[in-house]
């Protein structure tokens, strides 16, 4: 593993073999991360945060516990993971708020899933499996596995495979196909699955 001296990486962390962490980024207590993992330049992983192996945590965001990140997970630069449904600095009768003033929610990202670019995630939220949430998004509800969500508030305009390029249909109705992989989808209900041979 590799972690340079400019990052403040709490002792009561376990990261993986192979993990990288670097310049100025901040792993709190308690974190649990997998193998292969990178956290780049100013990034801040929270007390508690789950990560499986192989995520990327690029430069800059912000990963709030309780977030679940599954096997790889890719967080873009500049990212919110949000963590607190009704923020205030202070309670009602003016006294500064602290950690047993309320109850933190976190996001839950399953595998293979990424989130563009100065996305905000606002929790209790899960990112399904193989989702791509665009750059800038800002989603509030939770995103079906493979689907390909934008905009303020984050809405689905298309699906993803694996790959991670957008599906294109098949000349069958509710199929859908990888251009990169050949790969087919079987969409149903508001779903998508791979389909198996």
């Amino acid at each position: 593993m590799r972690i340079v001296d400019s990052a403040d990486v709490s002792p009561d962390a376990v990261i993986g073999d192979g993990s990288s962490i670097w310049h100025l980024a901040q792993v709190r207590e308690g974190v649990q991360m997998g193998q292969n993992c990178i956290v780049g330049r100013g990034a801040y992983v929270g007390t508690g945060v789950t990560m499986g192996d192989n995520c990327k945590v690029q430069n800059y965001a912000l990963v709030y516990e309780p977030a679940k990140l599954a096997d790889g997970v890719f967080i873009g630069p500049a990212v919110v993971l949000t963590n607190d449904t009704y923020p205030r600095a202070i309670n009602a009768d003016g006294t500064l708020k602290s950690a047993h003033d309320w109850e933190p929610v976190g996001v839950t990202i399953e595998r293979g899933a990424s989130i563009g670019a100065r996305a905000t995630c606002v929790a209790p939220v899960t990112i399904g499996a193989w989702a791509t949430v665009a750059a800038g998004a800002v989603v509030v509800k939770n995103v079906p596995a493979h689907a390909l969500v934008v905009g303020v508030p984050a809405r689905r305009i298309g699906w993803v495979g694996e790959a991670g390029v957008p599906l294109t249909p098949d000349e069958t109705p509710n199929v859908w196909v990888c251009p990169i992989t050949g790969d087919r989808y079987i969409e149903s209900a508001g779903t998508l699955s791979k389909e198996t041979v």
